[in-house]
């Protein structure tokens, strides 16, 4: 994808910090760090997001991201990881090439990943269940 942020970055035209690259994926550290360490795992195939992605693609990325987590996890001395990814702009998706965050965390960080609870009302949590099942 020629306006592409990540492509660019994997054809060498913007520059990153590396962390890791094989034939399938490549990690670097985000330009807007949450915590020291923060770190993106991309496909080099381009794909939208974890919706669209083909299954070679999401076993690439998932093992890339489960090695990559352990590293930052280990260099950095970090508490805690979140692992997140993004899917389409209302989840915070931004950059239209599938990455996944990987956050190192520490007590006290001042991240809050989860303000907000949303809970079933009587009835709802079944009915949403089978609106899910008809669709795997």
């Amino acid at each position: 994808m020629e306006n592409c942020i990540f492509c660019k970055i994997i054809e060498g035209q913007i520059p990153c910090t590396k962390v890791y690259e094989d034939e399938k994926i490549l990690s670097f550290f985000s330009i807007t760090p949450h915590n020291q360490g923060h770190t993106l795992v991309i496909p080099k195939k381009h794909c939208r997001n974890l919706i669209d992605m083909d299954e070679e693609t999401v076993i690439a990325l998932a093992l890339a991201v489960q090695k990559i987590t352990r590293a930052v996890y280990k260099g950095v001395k970090a508490e805690g990881i979140n692992v997140i990814m993004n899917n389409e702009a209302p989840s915070g998706q931004v950059i239209f090439h599938a990455h996944t965050h990987i956050i190192p965390r520490f007590a006290n960080d001042g991240l809050e990943p989860w303000d907000k609870n949303t809970p079933y009302q009587e009835g709802e949590e079944e009915k949403m269940a089978e609106m899910i099942k008809k669709e795997i």
